[in-house]
């Protein structure tokens, strides 16, 4: 029996098999095409319950699969997991399409829209008249409206947009994964800490390798730039990091990036829009793309001075600066100004005791606990999983955690779900099964898991959107948890970052992973007045990423340009450092060309926009005010997309946001 085909309260990853994936899927589509055409040819007339909500609740089998494999695809993907994607991709676009170009399908959604008058749309709630208003424009964004032949033109975009960002993500895994710097004289580990060392050489070890292993992924590679005083193998790490898919090889992205440009902006065209971010920011809080480049240049005009002034500060160390040595001499910079660097932290910030710090924060703000749950089966030996409790001892939510990095996984650190919160039509509150996935510093033979100040803080940030999924209480799946306006996604997530440099929290789980000696104040006294340090070069670097995604999404024509030359143009406002030739963050940059933020990278800065104003609230009645958090809960972590976010927030805090709480932490203004 496929596993997929029983009723299982937990994932059964320790029965699941590759071959169960695709006639789970093709079973799944089978039954989500019965289900619509019984909606489609109900005689009777088109109502909420039997068209809008029946919609909501089809598709179960094939939403159950597709969950678990395409994170899978993500978190311990296969060479088979990865050939049956590029295989199913467009399988799964074309049954998207058959569902949203289906004429009658549609014709009941728009009898059930259009019908404002009626007692009927007078007893919706304000949740049922979103997912209504959701579902008709949902079928309006994906062409109900189109010809035959425009449908057709739609199909295509659909389809080979998904298997291209497929292939764009897959190939920069693989580029990931075959470089390697392979070191065997000690004299070249100059500079480096013994957990970076302890790293390399554990890696060398299990690649059958004499001597030290360094690699692309960020617990390596970051510590190499940032310590390694052998300036020709820093640039040798940077430009192998900063041409990722570049190269002649079958994992070049070049010609990727102008496919899914230019089918993006096929596909808005299509659908009447000039561009394709004036397509995606109708369902954004930004709303058009004048408001986002207004907030870009905002922050260039507020944080530039401040950030060529950083960058003159570490200049006066080392006058030939490069981009592979800022890290370097930044670091030197911090250690002269604050005496302090991120391995001075290591020590306190071992895993266990920051899981504890972490899980501790969302007890003391909201009242709810965490136990490991041995008994449900994990894809991973490192997965580790926590029933989630409330105050009331009530189950919240199933946590899996994966923390380290490995060559099946991708890089960065991301939050999701292999279930979300709904609840049943007899009322049953069917709670989410939430994952959090990262590549945080992993144990070597001589030390347990010692994280950076840096990875704590991204704990917290996925930990966050966590939140946002563990406490959804939503009716409807598809407007539960994180599935909000993609520029307020970020919110609970950054929110939680501010924690990371308070005392009142660090002292609560920061101890020596050996001595058991917490943190000294005045460590924390100089982490907290370095705070700041080299914050508007960051801020410029995310703005950079911000104007290069918005450069490529508000063309009007096809993208024919030469791709290192358009990069370097459309971004070079927020550039601080020089250019080094050959060079390309598009090839590798996967939150805009197969991540979701297409056209919605400024996302991080307008969320970190709300969530300095958001926390000042909690700085005004305390940090761990639970009458506050309670709050922040109601309003926003439970509420999911079942309201529009501006009015979501200004409930929450009493007032709109403005960009001043921002400048003020920042030490801007």
């Amino acid at each position: 029996m496929n596993p997929f085909y029983t009723t299982y309260t937990y994932i059964p990853f320790d029965q699941i098999k590759e071959a169960d994936y695709e006639p789970a899927m093709l079973k799944g589509i089978e039954e989500e095409d019965q289900e619509i055409d019984r909606i489609v040819n109900n005689p009777d007339a088109p109502t909420f319950e039997n068209t809008i909500e029946a919609m909501e609740r089809s598709g179960q089998l094939l939403e159950k699969v597709t969950t678990v494999f395409f994170n899978l695809l993500s978190a311990e993907t296969t060479d088979f997991l990865d050939e049956l994607a590029q295989k199913m991709s467009p399988i799964l676009s074309e049954h998207s399409n058959n569902i949203m170009l289906n004429e009658g399908l549609f014709k009941r959604v728009k009898m059930v829209y259009d019908d404002h008058a009626s007692d009927q749309f007078a007893r919706l709630n304000p949740e049922q008249k979103m997912l209504l208003t959701n579902t008709y424009e949902g079928f309006m964004r994906h062409g109900a409206l189109l010809s035959d032949e425009q449908k057709e033109q739609l199909r295509r975009i659909s389809a080979e947009l998904g298997v291209l960002s497929l292939q764009f993500s897959q190939n920069k895994l693989k580029d990931t994964n075959d470089f390697v710097l392979h070191l065997t004289d000690d004299t070249d580990l100059e500079g480096l800490p013994d957990s970076a060392i302890d790293l390399a050489r554990q890696t060398a070890k299990e690649q059958n390798m004499e001597g030290y292993v360094f690699t692309l992924q960020a617990p390596s590679y970051t510590p190499f730039l940032t310590y390694s005083a052998r300036r020709e193998l820093r640039e040798k790490m940077y430009k192998a990091y900063n041409t990722l898919c570049t190269h002649a090889n079958e994992n070049n992205n070049v010609a990727i990036v102008g496919k899914i440009v230019n089918l993006h902006r096929e596909m808005a065209q299509l659908l009447g829009y000039d561009t394709y971010a004036d397509y995606a920011l109708t369902r954004r809080m930004a709303e058009k793309k004048e408001n986002v480049y207004q907030l870009l240049n905002q922050l260039i005009e507020a944080y530039m001075p401040t950030a060529k002034e950083e960058v003159e500060a570490i200049r006066q160390l080392y006058p030939d600066l490069q981009p592979w040595d800022f890290s370097y001499y930044a670091n030197k910079l911090k250690e002269q100004r604050f005496n302090i660097n991120s391995e001075m932290l290591r020590p306190y910030f071992e895993l266990s005791n920051v899981k504890k710090g972490v899980f501790g924060l969302a007890t003391r703000l909201y009242g709810i606990t965490f136990t490991p749950n041995m008994d449900v089966p994990v894809y991973h030996p490192d997965v580790e999983v926590f029933d989630v409790k409330d105050k009331d001892g009530t189950f919240l939510a199933l946590l899996y955690c994966d923390f380290h990095p490995r060559a099946s996984k991708k890089s960065g650190a991301w939050m999701t779900s292999f279930k979300e919160q709904w609840k049943e039509p007899d009322g049953t509150n069917s709670r989410p099964q939430v994952s959090i996935v990262m590549n945080l510093s992993k144990a070597t033979d001589t030390k347990p898991a010692l994280l950076t100040l840096s990875e704590v803080e991204t704990f917290l940030h996925e930990f966050g959107h966590a939140l946002h999924g563990i406490f959804a209480n939503t009716t409807y799946r598809s407007l539960s948890g994180t599935n909000v306006y993609w520029d307020f996604v970020e919110l609970p997530s950054q929110f939680m970052e501010n924690y990371s440099i308070e005392p009142d929290f660090l002292n609560t789980f920061a101890t020596h992973h050996e001595t058991g000696e917490p943190i000294p104040q005045e460590l924390i006294d100089r982490i907290i007045a370095s705070r700041n340090f080299n914050v508007a070069y960051a801020c410029m670097r995310q703005v950079s990423f911000g104007l290069l995604d918005m450069a490529f999404y508000t063309l009007k024509d096809a993208f024919n340009n030469d791709l290192f030359a358009f990069e370097r143009e459309v971004w070079h406002r927020a550039q601080v450092l020089p250019e080094v030739e050959g060079t390309c963050m598009t090839t590798q940059f996967s939150h805009i060309m197969a991540g979701g933020y297409s056209a919605g990278y400024y996302s991080y800065k307008w969320a970190e926009v709300l969530d300095a104003d958001a926390f000042s609230l909690f700085q005004e009645h305390g940090i761990f005010d639970a009458k506050t958090a309670q709050s922040f809960r109601d309003n926003i972590l439970s509420k999911g997309g079942t309201e529009h976010p501006m009015t979501l927030y200004k409930r929450f805090r009493g007032q709109a946001p403005t960009i001043d709480a921002l400048l003020h932490r920042n030490g801007i203004k």
